[in-house]
């Protein structure tokens, strides 16, 4: 008990309290009867834990406080040990050249050539388990960075639109015409934003808040509610993703044909040789000039089908800081539908 005591103390950097010294001769008193004594270091640590609620402290074993970092694919076939992390990835094989690795939601998918041995593939791995591990880390801070940007649908919720924080407002006293909703400023009375098919440019002026009303009635459900900000956010990105297309085309001396919304999970645009884009709605969450750089990006396509250097100056003789504009789209957390 003695050993596990000190141990205690010194996982603590403690000193146990030294009793208090008994003058010669004068036998020591029971403890029950002697005055209260001094509480050393010790003493006052253990008396904050015991002062503390019963579950403020969860219990945890030794094992779970030095257990490594797990990162697991739901359809993993192989595990390793990387960089102190275990990492249980799937693992393909296909036609292909070479070893490549991929970091998703899901976790690693590492995919290789069916005539490699699976001692070079686990070399391969462990080559690159400084990239694998670091990728695996910004993905899981990324969602968590959604998670916490989950949109709780009711009145008064808040979301980004074109970089702006707007509040949701239910406003069951006027119908909006046939576009659901309006966008106004809570520092002052009026619209800030046309929504009809003759809308100005949709530039936002410095407010200090916005709010999106929308035509329903104060009892609606969560679903009615998310629902119809989507639809007014899809008329808003359609509309300002034609303007800016058409802006941007001739600048690089291409024509596109024929634009679609797309609500892919992982893809904010594609492009076809035929001219057709396809950008998701959910950009209408950025501000417009990272708007504006996957509208040329795709644009660019139209030219250079490739991410070849030349694509890239492409992209660059009408987006200068096409870079630093594609970091924050892969870095800023869109709100979770």
């Amino acid at each position: 008990m003695q050993r596990f005591l000190q141990f205690t103390l010194d996982l603590f950097d403690l000193e146990p309290a030294r009793p208090a010294e008994t003058p010669p001769g004068k036998p020591a008193e029971p403890r029950s009867n002697q005055s209260p004594v001094h509480v050393g270091p010790a003493d006052s640590a253990i008396k904050n834990i015991a002062n503390h609620a019963p579950d403020a402290f969860a219990p945890q074993t030794l094992a779970q406080v030095l257990a490594p970092a797990t990162y697991r694919h739901p359809a993993a076939t192989r595990e390793a040990l990387l960089e102190g992390a275990v990492v249980a990835y799937q693992f393909r094989r296909g036609k292909r050249r070479t070893i490549g690795f991929s970091v998703g939601a899901e976790g690693l998918v590492v995919s290789a050539p069916k005539w490699v041995p699976l001692y070079d593939i686990d070399k391969a791995v462990q080559e690159k388990s400084g990239w694998i591990v670091r990728k695996l880390q910004e993905t899981r801070a990324r969602h968590a960075r959604l998670e916490s940007a989950r949109i709780e649908w009711k009145d008064g919720a808040t979301l980004p639109f074109l970089g702006e924080p707007v509040t949701v407002v239910i406003d069951p006293r006027h119908a909006f015409g046939a576009v659901g909703g309006e966008l106004k400023s809570l520092a002052g009375p009026g619209p800030v934003l046309h929504t009809g098919a003759d809308a100005p440019d949709s530039s936002l002026p410095g407010e200090a808040g916005l709010s999106l009303h929308i035509a329903l009635a104060h009892d609606a459900t969560p679903e009615q509610i998310r629902d119809s900000v989507q639809a007014w956010l899809m008329r808003q990105a359609k509309r300002l993703f034609t303007e800016r297309l058409n802006h941007f085309a001739p600048h690089l001396g291409v024509q596109w044909r024929k634009l679609s919304l797309s609500s892919a999970g992982t893809r904010w645009g594609s492009a076809s040789a035929d001219g057709a884009i396809r950008l998701n709605w959910r950009l209408i969450h950025f501000k417009q000039s990272v708007i504006d750089y996957v509208v040329v990006h795709e644009l660019s396509h139209l030219r250079v089908m490739d991410h070849s250097p030349r694509f890239w100056d492409t992209v660059r003789t009408v987006v200068p800081d096409y870079a630093e504009l594609r970091s924050q789209l892969k870095e800023e957390a869109v709100p979770r539908w």
